[in-house]
């Protein structure tokens, strides 16, 4: 070997690890620890037993009879809150005291309040104001008939001075008719002079006035709406109005 020559380490001089046994790919350990399930124990462990057709019968009516107890039970109360959502009723303690002072049917001020406003205050394209949807010229006439001196349009905004002046006409329009409710609901709606003229018509021919007899189709359908409605306030609103 010449002088500066670096002479490589031989292979003999390191141990050469041992080569470690490879795992076995694939093999499936054996014995007393390995657990083999009998297909038929698995079908059967997650399948549901079969009933036999008296009991699906039974689950059935039971089903059909629970049914039957929810809708029971549930269903005037769910008929009453969408009943309430489609009927709405505000200031009912007003509408029950001014009905009570003018003799009137609570269920009818609230059904024609109903129809003029659906309880929404407004100025209507005629200049009616309020829930009862009075024309100025219409309060000026209640005004001086019951001695409101003070009275002045702007009034009409205020829901007890605005139902007071419309349950007095209304008893007003009543007492005209000798009670009849027709006629005094056609002629909130159409005014005095016109149904005068209706009414007069139909005596002549020996009747009483009929909503098929009205000529103006809106007046006409404003009667059976406030009619009708006059029933459904009844029904839902019986404790609120004070009619029990």
């Amino acid at each position: 070997m010449s002088p500066g020559a670096r002479s490589l380490p031989s292979t003999a001089t390191y141990a050469v690890p041992a080569t470690r046994p490879r795992p076995a790919v694939g093999r499936v350990a054996r014995g007393p620890a390995a657990h083999s399930w009998p297909t038929s124990s698995l079908s059967r462990r997650g399948s549901r037993p079969r009933r036999s057709p008296l009991a699906r019968a039974l689950v059935a009516v039971f089903g059909l009879l629970s049914l039957a107890i929810a809708v029971a039970v549930l269903g005037p109360i769910v008929k009453g809150t969408l009943r309430r959502l489609t009927l709405p009723l505000s200031d009912a303690g007003i509408i029950r005291a001014q009905a009570s002072a003018d003799h009137l049917d609570p269920a009818l001020v609230a059904a024609v309040i109903y129809s003029e406003s659906r309880f929404r205050p407004r100025e209507s394209s005629a200049g009616a104001l309020g829930l009862m949807q009075i024309l100025p010229e219409t309060a000026q006439f209640i005004a001086q008939r019951t001695g409101g001196i003070e009275f002045t349009t702007a009034d009409l905004a205020t829901p007890e001075v605005n139902v007071a002046y419309g349950s007095w006409y209304l008893r007003y329009l009543l007492d005209h008719y000798g009670g009849q409710e027709l006629p005094a609901i056609a002629a909130y709606n159409a005014g005095l002079t016109k149904v005068d003229g209706w009414v007069a018509h139909a005596r002549e021919v020996g009747r009483t006035l009929s909503d098929s007899e009205i000529p103006y189709p809106v007046t006409r359908e404003y009667v059976s709406d406030v009619l009708s409605a006059q029933g459904e306030y009844r029904a839902t609103y019986a404790h609120q109005l004070g009619l029990q």
